[in-house]
């Protein structure tokens, strides 16, 4: 296993020295899920829920999101995106979300492609509580790490 890169040699949380490294094009993609009863599925597909437009405004949360990764995961570092999107699609079990993060600098973008999903996922949640109290959040993982 490889050493543990947020940890000093006395096992306390640092940030990672990426002042030696070089910028490349870093692109990264998640994806998750949430599982929704047929009901809430087509009150979002009809726009009928009382908070509005669903897939909007959760792909809207999920960029934002991304922007603000470094103020919610306190070691990662501020890095300028160059692009976020957020792809919310209704499936038969309820909504997947897929993200792709890219920036050119000298770390990756995957904390930032994680946290577009999962605040994607959690606003299509806080939207549709009102009407379905099953919901279920799963399978949120990095689907595609690139680095040029």
């Amino acid at each position: 296993m490889d050493k543990l890169t947020h940890t000093d040699n006395k096992g306390k949380a640092v940030m990672v020295d990426v002042g030696d490294k070089e910028n490349q094009l870093r692109i990264a993609k998640a994806n998750g899920h949430i599982s929704l009863a047929p009901e809430t599925i087509r009150l979002i597909e009809d726009n009928l829920l009382k908070k509005g437009d669903v897939l909007t405004v959760s792909q809207l949360a999920g960029i934002s999101a991304a922007k603000r990764t470094s103020d919610l995961i306190p070691l990662c570092h501020n890095i300028v995106l160059e692009n976020v999107k957020v792809d919310t699609v209704i499936d038969e079990r309820g909504v997947n979300i897929v993200s792709e993060v890219r920036c050119t600098g000298k770390t990756g973008v995957e904390m930032e492609a994680l946290t577009a999903v999962s605040v994607a996922l959690l606003t299509v949640y806080d939207m549709c509580k009102a009407v379905d109290k099953k919901m279920i959040i799963d399978n949120i993982s990095l689907i595609e790490k690139i680095k040029k």
